[in-house]
């Protein structure tokens, strides 16, 4: 029997076909470092690392006039070593604002980077000089000679349980409200953007996970979705009576569905039959939560906050929750649920009465 090519075999075929466009574009001995990566990260990580070290040595060009007349490929290994941890620092200057070429039409393009892009970018470099420096082929490496921008955490926004319950209700109902072609449009799309939320909500999954899911990866007799987690590892994830109805509710109408060619697994599918991309998933939350609450800018990673604090409330073990939203490090849940626990701390205050009225 021929085997299925998945969402995800398929993502990995043209991230590995963009990556080797991209490494044309930089010094020969990175091909090095992404070979020595390979194993131990994602396609879509190891792009994202050539974007950003693609970024360093534009920014040695522009900056050094040593290297005013070189092309990105005529860098050398030898001048890693010259680079010093002030350069460094002004490398990170220069990152909060630097522009890119996009073509002779539009111009430069400026680039601004918040603290976790600033963030992402240097500790790709500090891998990049980790793999030569560790090899032996570099003498020196001046990114452990530099702090890492540090990260100042943001309160975490989510749905209350009257939000939740409000914006599926909006979507199950607000066909009555609606007329002409807008009518139409929801008519079609109103049980697969239910079973969308409803999954979401109710399974705290990534939108990446979400819109790689095929339709064999539903199992009902468990109660289980299988999806890909970051870094490639498989999960299953178990999910309620709620999401079982919407998901059974659509896939009637799914069924009616003739997918475009290529897309015939695919669990979801957009209204040119084909499988759902992030953007459209995310535009389909803010659509809807937008007429939920103006003051809450809610997407797809809100809703699995939401489901998060939902799930920490009920059990108090912030380890099942690190589990079931695939984190690897419950440190990371646990810096987003540290609220939740003062909120449990001061309960305990008026827990024990020290005199008996």
């Amino acid at each position: 029997m021929k085997q299925r090519v998945t969402y995800h075999d398929q993502t990995d075929a043209k991230n590995i076909l963009r990556l080797r466009e991209i490494l044309k574009e930089l010094p020969p001995f990175a091909k090095d470092y992404f070979r020595g990566i390979d194993t131990t990260t994602s396609t879509r990580t190891r792009i994202s690392y050539a974007y950003d070290i693609k970024v360093f040595f534009q920014f040695l060009r522009e900056n050094n006039p040593i290297y005013k007349t070189f092309e990105l490929t005529d860098f050398r290994l030898s001048d890693l070593d010259k680079v010093t941890p002030q350069d460094l620092i002004e490398y990170m200057e220069y990152l909060k604002l630097y522009h890119v070429k996009e073509n002779e039409a539009v111009g430069n393009k400026p680039v601004r980077n918040g603290e976790r892009a600033l963030k992402r970018k240097m500790s790709a470099l500090r891998s990049f000089y980790a793999f030569f420096y560790k090899h032996e082929m570099i003498s020196k490496n001046p990114t452990l000679l530099v702090d890492m921008p540090k990260i100042h955490e943001k309160a975490i926004v989510r749905l209350d349980a009257g939000e939740t319950a409000a914006l599926l209700d909006y979507i199950e109902n607000c066909g009555s409200s609606l007329k002409g072609q807008e009518a139409v449009y929801f008519k079609k799309t109103k049980e697969r953007d239910l079973a969308l939320v409803t999954l979401l909500l109710g399974t705290g999954i990534r939108v990446s996970e979400c819109v790689g899911l095929d339709i064999e990866d539903v199992d009902f007799r468990n109660d289980r979705i299988k999806v890909v987690r970051k870094g490639g590892n498989e999960a299953y994830v178990y999910f309620g009576d709620e999401v079982e109805a919407a998901l059974k509710r659509y896939l009637v109408v799914r069924d009616g569905i003739q997918p475009a060619p290529g897309h015939e697994h695919a669990l979801f599918y957009s209204t040119q039959r084909r499988r759902m991309s992030v953007r459209s998933v995310e535009n389909l939350v803010e659509k809807y939560a937008s007429h939920v609450t103006t003051t809450k800018h809610i997407t797809p990673h809100k809703l699995r906050s939401t489901y998060g604090t939902a799930l920490y409330r009920e059990t108090g073990d912030i380890y099942l929750v690190a589990d079931v939203l695939g984190h690897k490090n419950v440190d990371t849940t646990r810096r987003h649920y540290a609220a939740m626990d003062d909120d449990r701390r001061r309960s305990a205050a008026s827990a024990v009465h020290l005199r008996k009225d």
